[in-house]
């Protein structure tokens, strides 16, 4: 999609920007480095840099680095890597809360200064209690109305390392009746003493999220604070925060996180899967995170096109993965060039073709652009087909090998099975036919009608490889509305993975980490950039050739 449609983000937006009320528009990305973004946030951010290029403004980058406990490094270069790849660039605008450390422990100073905040020793426990729940007001804590001067001065003490963790926290003084717990006097600063991935241990105090975002987002000049629906719940205390400081007041909008089809977004419960060993690592290829989708072969293109097509709305949805799969395979049919592999490969004889003979028939490496060209494919008398491509005993209406029936080889010959081989246990381990010399091209001069065409790779001129063949990670399609007690972890797909040796055509070998290529018949698949050695590389699936989307949403 080339031009995005219009949403009600990109609408105030624009009205924004038609009144004068902004310059120039800033937006931001800004994730917690505490693990690698999924295809949720890939959403976000396409969303926050399409606007700010689409009103010529910028985009920021920012880190919410407030936790030291759960941030790592590891996962700001991840993060990075990511935006980068989805094809969007935050120039000199690369930012990190920690920046603003200084700012916002004087921000709370100014609050407790405006008896806006002050200085609790309630404990975690305690703190519960006292809040109270939704349908019942909270209470004050002993702490509320402690004079100013013991606050600040406890604020100081916080800060040089006096005290222990959990001994005391800094609240803001809003509304212990107030339906919003949010609004129930919340923490906006703590003891952690643990060194910072940044900071290092200048810092024993660290800012809660709530308070940093929105003080961050005013120190930058953040236009439209766009965000996901889970956070409008906490816009009213962003709001009071700016208010409350009479600071520059950036606006919040949110808009419906993505949710997939049997997918978890769950950042906690992709780390379970990570930590648990259940898959691979966060760049697992069944995994949401752009990492994983990165390795199994998608293209940032693919994902963009799919957050078009998702849209931006207020309305909390389901969206089936049959249509992020439906982008990929609409760009792959057109660029990736044609192969033939065997996934499991049954030996095919061609009894009447000579031994030693090689016919270099003409394949097609992509009938939807012709500039592709051709590539020659080697024919011997050898060849494998699939073993699925058989049947001694064939259903009805089975149009592929079977004794007696004619099939047509992919861009070679005619051919028909005049017997087959057995081992000990009745499986059949070869497949004997006979070719029509007169039918190269898969043609037959006396224009009999051949309704089977399948694929196959020579058996002395191709290579083995490993292939990984992929299905959904989860057996069940909603995983959100699960009963307590349920664990998630109980829906995993036992055949999420599947390993296969194949056999393709030779020439495979030398493909390059990332390339991608259609297999006839089988799919799309991508050389696996982490595993692959030169010579051998390894197979991703990175969807069948099936396009179930698309065909439950053909109009009728």
């Amino acid at each position: 999609m080339d031009n995005p449609a219009s949403d009600f983000v990109r609408d105030i937006v624009a009205a924004d920007t038609a009144s004068g009320k902004h310059e120039l528009i800033v937006t931001h990305f800004t994730p917690e480095p505490n693990g690698c973004r999924h295809i949720g946030h890939g959403k976000s951010i396409c969303l926050n840099f399409s606007i700010a290029l689409e009103n010529k403004g910028r985009c920021h980058l920012r880190f919410d680095d407030t936790n030291p406990a759960t941030e790592e490094t590891e996962y700001v270069e991840a993060i990075k890597n990511d935006v980068r790849w989805l094809g969007f660039d935050w120039g000199e605008h690369l930012h990190y809360a920690s920046d603003y450390f200084e700012p916002l422990y004087g921000y709370a100073v100014e609050l407790i200064k405006r008896d806006k905040a002050y200085v609790c020793t309630l404990d975690s426990e305690q703190f519960k209690e006292y809040r109270g729940v939704p349908t019942r007001p909270g209470k004050e804590s002993p702490s509320r109305n402690r004079p100013i001067e013991e606050s600040l001065d406890l604020f100081e003490r916080m800060k040089n390392g006096e005290f222990d963790e959990g001994q005391y926290v800094v609240r803001a003084k809003i509304d212990m009746n107030s339906p919003n717990l949010h609004m129930r006097d919340p923490v906006l600063y703590r003891i952690r003493k643990m060194a910072h991935h940044r900071t290092g241990d200048k810092w024993c105090i660290y800012p809660m999220y709530d308070f940093t975002h929105c003080l961050s987002d005013s120190i930058e000049g953040i236009t439209h604070s766009i965000c996901t629906l889970e956070f409008e719940v906490h816009r009213p205390l962003y709001d009071w925060i700016l208010d409350s400081l009479e600071v520059y007041h950036p606006q919040q909008i949110e808009f419906a996180r993505l949710n997939l089809t049997y997918t978890v977004m769950s950042k906690r419960r992709l780390l379970e899967l990570v930590q648990g060993g259940l898959v691979s690592g966060w760049d697992d290829p069944r995994m949401p995170t752009l990492a994983g989708l990165r390795r199994r072969g998608y293209t940032p293109s693919a994902i963009r096109e799919f957050c078009a097509r998702v849209g931006v709305t207020k309305v909390n949805s389901l969206t089936d993965i049959a249509l992020l799969e439906f982008c990929i395979r609409e760009e792959l049919n057109r660029t990736a060039p044609r192969a033939m592999a065997v996934l499991e490969p049954l030996k095919l004889i061609i009894d009447n073709y000579p031994e030693d003979q090689v016919d270099e028939l003409d394949g097609i490496n992509n009938p939807e652009d012709p500039a592709m060209g051709t590539r020659k494919v080697p024919f011997t008398r050898e060849l494998f087909i699939e073993q699925d491509d058989f049947r001694a005993e064939p259903p009805p209406k089975f149009h592929r090998l079977s004794p007696g029936r004619e099939v047509r080889l992919r861009y070679g010959y005619i051919i028909k099975c005049v017997g087959h081989d057995t081992d000990e246990a009745g499986r059949v381990t070869a497949v004997h036919c006979t070719y029509d010399p007169a039918t190269r091209g898969g043609t037959a001069p006396d224009g009999r009608k051949i309704k089977g065409t399948i694929h196959w790779v020579s058996a002395v001129q191709s290579a083995e490889v490993e292939v990984r063949l992929y299905d959904r990670l989860f057996t069940r399609e909603k995983l959100d509305d699960l009963e307590a007690g349920d664990d998630f972890k109980n829906y995993l797909n036992p055949d999420s993975l599947k390993t296969v040796k194949a056999r393709v055509e030779a020439w495979l070998i030398q493909a390059g980490q990332g390339s991608r290529y259609q297999f006839e018949r089988k799919g799309y698949f991508c050389v696996d950039p982490v595993d692959s050695t030169d010579g051998k590389p390894v197979f991703n699936q990175i969807v069948p050739l099936r396009d179930s989307w698309a065909r439950l949403n053909k109009p009728q």
